[in-house]
């Protein structure tokens, strides 16, 4: 398996590309004004209370305020504002908290209001992102993610990842994390530190304790509301989070980019450094690994599959809705339950991937083709959870219903790439279609089904411009049909056509596609 991401740069947006063997599974854009990203902390104030709702109302200098929860603020919340004010008052200079006394944890039935008084200076750190009419939702129980650990301040416990399955594996990380961990915070251990030495530990541990006194040297006398700590960029965290041995390639298409992300995998993974490349060609570096052909074909209401098969993805304000449909293609099958299994399986897979490549998150309705064996509806949800397996985004998923729904809530914490994949109908002003390049795709389909047929000649009658697309260098798209098929299709321009408009024709010239 390959693993490849590939980061393009340009003037206002870094776009980042995760391939697997060469097929788009996530897509990620880091933009210049992004001012509340996942990660980052404020130095806050509280606006008010509103024990109606049991949360408060805290201005970060978004143009909405952030919505905090009282089950948001963390069980340390009274250590978290007594240090804050003794801190950005100067009384406290010493950030390592060995020893600063704990206050005693809040009651977590509480009431909001015996926490937080309006004008209160606050340490707050955004969980997800603004997102349409909504400001960012926030969290006092504040967290610093490593690469291997998770350090969490005014705090004693240590937590190993449920992911890691060895008890000897979780027994020797505690027993690990515990003789290094300082006095006052407490410490994650993630499941990329399966089988690390106490030494790399440490050192993720210090980079962290150093981001920390960083963050608390900003305090003093700061203004509100303001940023004390910014996520790393968009980059660094991709790698942080989904970075592993995996990986075959990196490629990037600016020297100062390339420098610093090089630098930081010499950091966490010293022999993968030289899978970081610098990529140098006239041809853009998406166009050379097909990604902006994915794209294309990827975003649109509709997204198809192999063998026919086809999703269509609508939205709404309170849900995604998914439907699955087998299309017109050849049945091999014996039957109807094995065709629908066998469609469902496919799309289980395309629907794990569009999720992460989208990042669509809430609530989520797929309506699968009906199958009535038991044994097959289980299979289709062991399927479902084992795509989505390596999604990094916290879901949870129902197994299918009577109907043949499943139910998928997916964590959203930012907003749902949304990529406009529709153009100007070149035939008709102020009318959208679909890109060319889809339409490409549905000719090499539609083709497909036919010289599976018995047909001695197949001519396809299209628009001069597609034509000369279909047949221009080596190999042309007609050339790769007569490699893969052992079968030549005679391609007439035809004037009269629209843009998007083509025909196929039998030997004695009878339209039949």
């Amino acid at each position: 398996m390959n693993k490849e991401l590939i980061i393009r740069t340009g003037s206002s947006a870094v776009d980042f590309a995760l391939l697997k063997d060469g097929k788009l599974i996530e897509l990620n854009k880091e933009e210049d004004d992004s001012n509340f990203a996942v990660g980052d902390i404020f130095l806050a104030k509280v606006r008010k209370s509103v024990p109606g709702l049991n949360a408060g109302f805290v201005n970060v200098g978004y143009t909405k305020d952030a919505f905090l929860h009282y089950h948001d603020l963390g069980p340390q919340v009274l250590s978290l504002l007594k240090f804050i004010k003794r801190v950005s008052t100067g009384k406290l200079k010493d950030y390592s908290l060995k020893d600063f006394p704990l206050e005693k944890d809040i009651d977590k039935d509480g009431s909001i209001a015996d926490v937080l008084k309006s004008n209160q200076s606050l340490l707050v750190q955004v969980v997800k992102e603004p997102i349409s009419t909504k400001g960012p939702r926030i969290s006092s129980e504040l967290s610093l993610p490593g690469r291997y650990i998770v350090l969490v301040p005014f705090s004693n416990r240590v937590s190993v990842s449920q992911k890691i399955e060895s008890k000897e594996e979780k027994d020797r990380l505690k027993r690990l994390v515990k003789s290094i961990k300082p006095k006052g915070f407490g410490i994650i251990v993630r499941t990329v530190a399966e089988g690390r030495k106490v030494a790399e530990l440490d050192n993720d541990l210090q980079n962290l304790m150093s981001r920390w006194t960083g963050m608390c040297k900003k305090l003093y006398k700061a203004p509100h509301p303001s940023k004390v700590l910014g996520e790393l960029n968009r980059a660094s965290s991709i790698l942080r989070d989904v970075f592993n041995d995996t990986f075959t390639s990196i490629c990037v298409d600016d020297e100062a980019l390339y420098t610093q992300i090089k630098d930081y995998v010499s950091e966490i993974a010293p022999k993968k450094e030289s899978i970081v490349k610098l990529y140098d060609s006239n041809i853009p570096i998406f166009e050379k690994f097909g990604i902006e052909r994915q794209i294309k074909t990827t975003f649109g209401r509709t997204v198809s599959m192999n063998k026919g098969a086809y999703l269509v993805i609508e939205h709404t304000e309170a849900m995604h809705v998914i439907d699955v449909n087998s299309g017109n293609r050849s049945n091999k099958s014996k039957n109807q339950e094995d065709t629908a299994l066998e469609v469902n399986l496919i799309s289980a897979t395309e629907i794990a991937r569009q999720l992460r490549l989208r990042d669509m998150g809430g609530i989520i309705v797929v309506d699968f083709i009906d199958m009535n064996k038991a044994e097959n509806r289980k299979a289709l949800y062991d399927h479902l959870r084992e795509e989505m397996s390596d999604d990094r985004a916290k879901h949870k998923i129902l197994p299918p219903s009577k109907f043949g729904l499943v139910q998928i809530t997916r964590q959203r914490v930012r907003p749902e790439m949304n990529i406009k994949t529709r153009e100007e109908n070149p035939n008709k002003t102020g009318e959208e279609i679909e890109a060319p390049i889809v339409l490409i795709n549905r000719i090499n389909q539609d083709l497909q089904k036919l010289l599976k047929k018995d047909y001695k000649k197949i001519t396809l009658s299209a628009h001069p411009f597609i034509a000369a697309f279909l047949t221009k260098g080596f190999p042309s798209p007609r050339s790769k049909w007569f490699f893969d098929h052992k079968k030549w299709v005679k391609i007439v321009p035809r004037d009269a056509y629209t843009y998007l408009e083509y025909h196929f024709h039998d030997n004695d010239g009878e339209v039949i596609q």
